[in-house]
C-alpha cells in the first residue's frame, strides 16, 4: 500500500487536504480516573480534567548555553547538525510512568524531558527547540527498580531519573520525544530521543479483543496503537478496488482503537490508516498498514480480506469432524517428525494435476507420486510432518502470473559441474515461485502463493484441505513459524506492518535505539508485554482454525523463556468441550541457539537449549549433528566426524595429527552416545577415558556441557535439515574422494538408523530417506526449483545439477567441483529404492516396540546400557 509522508498529524478537525491548522489535543498535568468497557489489566483509563493545564509549573533550568564539547574550530554548520543527529537516536528508556533510564551523568546540573506534539524538536547551540512540554526530571539516587532491571538487564548500569507526578504521560506518548542534560551552568551537554516498550507495557497493556470480531449484525475492528494520533479504516468492496467504498474514524480508548462497522463488510477488505511519530523518520508519518490479527489477506498483502473463520463457508466437507479423526500420539515420546516444503512436495510432481502442483491441494492427490511416499512412511510408523513457513511471506509473489520460470530442457543439457546452471536461476532468483519463507510479513494468514486463488477464502479453505488430507493419511501437522524476526521496518517498507502501527515497539532495539539484526532482519522483542501477546494468539489461532498439531519455533533462543511457557500454558489449556481441541497433544520444539543480543540472558532469560531443559519443549540436538557427521555448518567443509570417515578414512584435511584424531573421534562417540540417550543432562556413561560421567559432564569443544534435557522429549535428535548441505549431500563433501557410491549410500543409511533408533524425538529432512541432494548448495532457501526438487517416483535424487549459486558457495567450488564431475558419485534408481526400503524399516523397527520410545529419563537411565 502506497505510504504518504505527512508534515503535520491528522487529527480531528483536520481535513484531508490539510489547508487548516491542527487541533492539537492537551498535553495535561493531572487525569481523573473513568471506566472502560474494554478488559485491561488493572489500568485506569484517564480522561482529560475539565481545565486544561499545560506543563508550566516545573521549575525550568537556568536558560540554555548548549555546548557540545567540540574543539574551538568546528564550524557552526558542523555543530548544528552534530546536535541534530542527536535525535536520530533514542540512548534514553521511558521504562515506567516515573522513571527514565539514561546513561548519562549529570552531577550537579539536571535533566530535562521535552515533547513536541508536531514533531518539531531539533537542537542546536541554543539548546532543544520546537516543544510543547519542557519538564525537569530529577535523579534518583536509589537507581532502576528490580523489575525494570529484571525486565531490561541490559540497561541495569543506567542512572534512574524521575518523571514528577501528574504529568500526563499518556499524551505525551503520542509525541516526539527527548532528554536533554545540562551542566550546573545551564549548558546543554547531551541529548536524544527515548525508547517507549517499558513505559507503553506497564501503561498500555491489554488482553482484550483485537483484530476483526464478527457478530450476527456487525464487523468491529479493534487495533491496538497507544501511541497514535488518530486511525483510520479504509474499506474496500474488492482487492483490486481503486478508491475505498467508506473511510471510517476508529475511537481510542486506552490505547485501544475501534469502530462498529456493519455486517455488509464481511467479504470487503481494508487498510488502516495510521498518523503516528516515527523514530526512524523523526516526523510525524501517514503509515498505511494492515491488521496485525489479520487472518485473511489479498494477494501479496496489499489489503487485510475480512473472513470469519467460524463461518461454514470456508469450511470443507467433515472440518468440524476432524479433531476425533486425527491419528492418535499416545506420548509426545511417540513422535518422530519429517521437514518438508510445500513447493518441493509437488513442483516437479507429474501425477499431480498442473494447477495445484506446488500448493496446498496437492496434498489432496490420493494417487500422486508424493502421497504415495507419504503414506508409506505413515503405515511404517512417521506420526508428524512439518511444514516449512506457510504464513505470509516476502519474497514470492503472490500471483503466478507474476513468476519467471527456466527452460529446464535447457539446464539439463549443461554439464553436471557448469556455472551456468546456477547464473540462470540466481537471475530470476528474486522473481520465480520458491522461497522457504523465513521472511515473515503477516504471521496469521495463510501464505497465498501457495493457494490457486490468492484473493478472498481460497487460502483459508485450501489449508484446510492440506491439514485435512494429511491427517486422513494419518500424519499430524507442525507449521514452521518465525516469531523471532520481521522481514519489514520503518514506515515506508511495502512489508512493514507492525512497526508502522507502534514505531519501536515490536522490534527489538539497541542501547542506540537502532533495530537489532542478529536474526538476518529486524529482531522482534518478545520481552514486551504485547508483542508476547501477539505471539501467543498466533499460536492459538493457528491450532483453533486450522487444526495444526505442533510448532517448530525459528530461533527459538532469540524469543524469552516466559513466551514460549505462556506458549505452552495457553495451548494445553484448550478443550474439546471449549474449543473443540485438545490442547495437550500440541508439540512445541525450535533452535535453542543462544547468540546475539539475546546471548547468557542479555535480555531476559531466553529459550535457550540450557534454559528451555525442564519445560517440556523441544530443542535440535547440534551436538549428535556434529559428532555423526564432523564439524559444524561454521566450520571446515571437509571437517570428518564418527560416520564420515575421521581417522579411519582420511580426506586429506589436517586434523592436527593422528593422536589429536584419536581424541576427536573418542570424544565424537561419546557425545553420540549422550545424544542416543536422549542427550539427558543426567544419564551415565562411561567416556572416553573410562570414567563414569553424566551427560552434563561430557563436554563440547567449547568447553560447555553436551547434554542440557531433562525429559527425552526435550530433545530432537537430526542430522540433517533444511539448513545446509542434505545428508547425502554431506556425506559425499566429507567422505574420501576414492570411496564407492555404494558405500556412501549405506552411511547416508547409518545416518538416518541412528536418528530413528535413539531415544528423544527422531527428524528428518525430507528427502533423507531417498539420497536427496541440491548438487552441494549449503543453503537452497532462494535457488529454485532447480536446486531443491524431490523426485517421488525415485528416478533421480538431483545430484550434479550444476554447481550450487555463487552467493552462498562460490569459495567451495574448488571442492565442489570435482566431486560433481565424477559420475561414480551418482546413485542410481536401485541405490533409492534401497535407501527408502532401508527407512521404512528402521521406521518399523523403532515402532516395533516402546523401548526405542521410553518416555522418561528415569526409565532411560534404567532400560539402556552403554558401556
Amino acid at each position: 500500500m502506497p505510504v504518504a509522508r505527512s508534515s503535520r498529524p491528522f487529527l480531528p478537525g483536520l481535513s484531508s487536504s490539510r489547508t487548516t491548522t491542527p487541533t492539537p489535543f492537551p498535553l495535561l498535568l493531572s487525569s481523573n480516573p473513568s471506566s472502560s468497557s474494554l478488559p485491561r489489566r488493572g489500568l485506569i483509563v484517564s480522561s482529560p480534567p475539565p481545565t486544561r493545564r499545560l506543563l508550566t509549573s516545573f521549575r525550568y533550568p537556568p536558560p540554555l548555553r548548549c555546548s557540545s564539547s567540540m574543539p574551538a574550530h568546528v564550524s557552526t554548520a558542523e555543530s548544528q547538525a552534530q546536535w541534530e543527529n542527536c535525535l536520530s537516536y533514542s540512548r534514553a528508556f521511558w521504562v515506567s510512568e516515573s522513571v527514565i533510564a539514561w546513561n548519562v551523568d549529570v552531577g550537579d546540573g539536571c535533566c530535562c524531558l521535552y515533547a513536541s506534539q508536531t514533531a518539531s524538536l531539533s537542537v542546536t547551540d541554543g539548546g532543544i527547540q520546537g516543544h510543547d512540554v519542557r519538564i525537569e526530571i530529577k535523579e534518583d539516587s536509589e537507581g532502576l527498580p528490580a523489575n525494570v532491571v529484571e525486565k531490561f538487564p541490559h540497561i541495569r548500569d543506567y542512572k534512574a531519573f524521575k518523571v514528577p507526578i501528574g504529568v500526563a504521560v499518556k499524551s505525551m506518548l503520542k509525541c516526539q520525544l527527548a532528554v536533554a542534560a545540562f551542566s550546573s551552568d545551564g549548558r546543554c551537554r547531551d541529548a536524544t530521543g527515548l525508547q517507549l516498550p517499558g513505559i507503553l507495557d506497564e501503561l498500555f497493556s491489554y488482553d482484550g479483543p483485537l483484530g476483526a470480531c464478527y457478530s450476527a449484525d456487525a464487523v468491529t475492528l479493534y487495533l491496538w496503537a497507544p501511541t497514535a494520533q488518530t486511525v483510520r479504516a479504509c474499506i474496500y468492496r474488492d482487492a483490486a478496488s481503486a478508491e475505498p467504498q467508506e473511510i471510517v474514524e476508529l475511537r481510542e480508548l486506552n490505547g485501544v482503537w475501534s469502530v462498529e462497522g456493519s455486517k455488509s463488510w464481511e467479504g470487503c477488505y481494508y487498510t488502516y490508516e495510521v498518523c503516528v511519530y516515527h523514530p526512524t523518520t523523526l516526523s510525524i508519518e501517514k503509515c498505511y498498514a494492515n491488521d496485525p490479527y489479520a487472518r485473511g489477506l489479498s494477494s501479496d498483502g496489499q489489503r487485510t480480506f475480512l473472513v470469519d473463520l467460524a463461518s461454514n463457508d470456508v469450511k470443507p466437507e467433515g472440518w468440524d469432524r476432524l479433531t476425533d479423526e486425527k491419528p492418535s500420539v499416545l506420548s509426545f515420546s511417540d513422535i518422530s517428525i519429517y521437514e518438508l516444503h510445500i513447493r518441493d512436495f509437488s513442483a516437479y510432481d507429474q501425477t499431480v494435476d498442473p494447477d495445484i502442483r506446488g500448493g496446498y491441494l496437492a496434498f489432496t492427490m490420493e494417487d500422486s507420486a508424493g502421497v504415495h511416499h507419504l503414506k508409506k512412511l505413515s503405515r511404517a510408523g512417521l506420526t508428524h510432518v512439518h511444514l516449512l513457513p506457510t504464513f505470509h511471506f516476502a519474497g514470492v509473489d503472490d500471483v503466478k502470473g507474476n513468476w519467471k520460470g527456466i527452460d529446464n530442457k535447457m539446464l539439463e543439457t549443461l554439464p553436471p559441474d557448469s556455472d551456468e546452471q546456477q547464473a540462470h536461476i540466481t537471475a530470476i532468483q528474486n522473481d520465480d515461485g520458491y522461497n522457504w519463507g523465513y521472511n515473515p510479513v503477516l504471521w496469521g494468514v495463510p501464505k497465498g502463493s501457495y493457494a490457486t486463488n490468492p484473493n478472498g477464502p481460497a487460502r483459508v479453505t485450501e489449508f484446510r484441505k492440506m491439514v485435512q488430507a494429511l491427517n486422513h493419511i494419518g500424519l499430524r501437522v507442525i507449521l514452521d513459524v518465525v516469531y523471532n524476526h520481521l522481514q519489514g521496518s520503518g514506515p515506508f517498507d511495502k512489508d512493514s506492518v507492525l512497526d508502522k502501527i507502534v514505531p519501536g515497539y515490536y522490534l527489538r532495539r539497541n542501547a542506540s535505539g537502532h533495530v537489532e539484526h542478529s536474526t538476518c532482519m529486524n529482531n522482534t522483542a518478545s520481552e514486551h508485554y504485547m508483542v508476547e501477546r501477539l505471539i501467543v494468539d498466533d499460536l492459538v489461532n493457528w491450532v483453533v482454525n486450522y487444526k495444526v498439531d505442533g510448532f517448530r519455533f525459528d530461533l527459538m533462543g532469540h524469543i524469552m523463556k516466559r513466551t514460549m511457557d505462556k506458549a505452552k500454558d495457553a495451548l494445553c489449556s484448550l478443550t474439546m468441550e471449549k474449543d473443540g481441541i485438545n490442547g495437550s497433544s500440541i508439540y512445541l520444539y525450535g533452535e535453542g541457539w543462544d547468540f546475539g543480543e539475546v546471548s547468557q540472558n542479555g535480555r531476559g532469560i531466553n529459550a535457550s537449549q540450557f534454559n528451555i531443559s525442564g519445560s517440556g519443549i523441544g530443542s535440535f540436538n547440534d551436538r549428535i549433528r556434529d559428532a555423526v557427521l564432523g564439524g559444524s555448518p561454521f566450520g571446515h567443509p571437509l571437517q570428518q566426524g564418527f560416520l564420515t570417515g575421521l581417522m579411519l578414512q582420511s580426506n586429506g584435511h589436517d586434523n592436527g595429527g593422528r593422536d589429536n584424531e584419536e581424541v576427536m573421534l573418542a570424544t565424537a562417540k561419546d557425545h553420540i552416545q549422550v545424544g542416543m540417550a536422549a542427550n539427558l543432562r543426567d544419564f551415565e556413561i562411561a567416556d572416553r577415558t573410562g570414567k563414569k560421567v553424566t551427560g552434563s559432564e561430557v563436554l563440547t569443544y567449547g568447553g560447555t556441557p553436551v547434554a542440557y534435557a531433562l525429559s527425552p522429549v526435550e530433545t530432537i535428535n537430526y542430522v540433517s535439515a533444511h539448513d545446509n548441505e542434505t545428508l547425502f549431500d554431506i556425506v559425499s563433501l566429507k567422505t574420501r574422494m576414492e570411496i564407492s557410491v555404494d558405500d556412501r549410500c549405506r552411511l547416508n543409511h547409518l545416518a538416518t538408523s541412528m536418528i530413528a533408533l535413539s531415544q528423544g524425538i527422531p527428524f528428518f529432512h525430507a528427502g533423507d530417506e531417498m539420497l536427496r541432494s541440491k548438487s552441494l548448495d549449503r543453503d537452497s532457501y532462494n535457488s529454485g526449483d532447480w536446486f531443491n526438487r524431490l523426485d517421488f517416483t525415485y528416478n533421480s535424487n538431483n545430484w550434479a545439477v550444476g554447481l550450487p549459486p555463487k552467493e552462498k558457495n562460490e569459495k567451495s567450488w574448488p571442492l565442489i567441483k570435482p566431486r560433481l564431475a565424477d559420475p561414480s558419485f551418482k546413485p542410481d534408481r536401485d541405490h533409492i529404492l534401497a535407501a527408502v526400503q532401508n527407512f521404512v524399516d528402521v521406521l518399523q523397527i523403532r515402532y516395533s516396540s516402546p523401548l526405542f520410545r521410553l518416555p522418561t529419563a528415569k526409565a532411560i537411565q534404567a532400560s539402556m546400557l552403554i558401556p
